[in-house]
């Protein structure tokens, strides 16, 4: 480059040109735009089976929206009322097993046991228990899904405290209700939000499967097999997309509560630390 030329610009990055936080959703929204795109292009409308076409699927959206509102409304209620039951139950436990060692190794293999219990097994004996139409047989499932996450999670969190914090509070006299307040549960929020963004979606899958097994005409679950009994494939598909995006909102919303409640985290985790 000759004396007093001036330097070439490099041309701007994706990231200069639309900021950052657009730039990391833009290519996973164009990959599912292009794949949908071509499964429309390729169905053409005549796909054999169960398997509809993107186009088809919106029009059932459409047509049926009174019906899949109202699945979508009794599935939400019993996904939530089963998130707060297993979540409140988690914590409790998670408590007990962190303040007293006894309860830990008594309440630590009832988890466990619990959570490798089949889930198509369960879904009988709490519609017997509970009855086939009531909403909380749903509940108790998905309650079950999401009780072992935030248990072993959040009794994680309690316990795992550093021992430099444990002595400081000790050389300044501390509680053990300070020492909790101060120290063990700021380090335990971590490992809850993250156990309920997962327990968020076990909850609509909980109460979905648990559906599939009785109760009203009125759930994601029974809409699904109903319609894929009746050859309405389209139907069941717009059932099960609108099951997914509730189970999404649910887990942005719970994403967005993380945020505000433990900022500091969420600023060490974005800048890799």
């Amino acid at each position: 480059m000759t004396a007093g030329a001036p330097a070439a610009r490099s041309s701007p990055s994706l990231v200069d040109r639309v900021g950052p936080r657009v730039a990391n959703v833009l290519p996973p929204i164009i990959v599912f735009v292009v794949l949908i795109g071509l499964w429309e292009l390729f169905s053409n409308g005549t796909l054999p089976g169960p398997l509809s076409s993107p186009s088809a699927i919106a029009t059932a959206l459409i047509d049926n929206n009174g019906l899949l509102m109202r699945a979508a409304r009794a599935t939400l209620i019993e996904a939530m009322g089963g998130l707060f039951i297993g979540t409140t139950t988690g914590l409790v436990m998670a408590f007990a097993a962190s303040r007293f060692i006894l309860a830990r190794d008594v309440l630590m293999p009832i988890a466990i046991g619990a959570a490798a219990i089949p889930l198509v097994a369960m879904a009988p004996i709490f519609n017997n228990w509970f009855g086939l139409v009531n909403p909380m047989s749903k509940m108790a499932m998905a309650a079950l899904l999401v009780f072992f996450p935030v248990f072993i999670s959040a009794t994680r969190g309690l316990v795992e405290v550093s021992s430099g914090s444990l002595e400081l509070m000790r050389s300044y006299a501390a509680s053990d209700t300070e020492v909790l307040r101060k120290v063990r549960i700021p380090n335990m929020l971590p490992f809850f939000f993250t156990a309920l963004k997962v327990g968020t979606t076990l909850a609509f899958i909980g109460a979905i499967v648990a559906e599939y097994f009785g109760g009203t005409s009125e759930g994601v679950g029974r809409v699904v097999l109903n319609a894929l009994f009746s050859g309405k494939f389209g139907l069941g598909w717009a059932a099960i997309l609108l099951g997914a995006v509730a189970a999404i909102v649910a887990y942005l919303i719970v994403s967005a509560v993380e945020r505000r409640a433990i900022p500091w985290y969420i600023s060490l985790r974005e800048d890799g630390g």
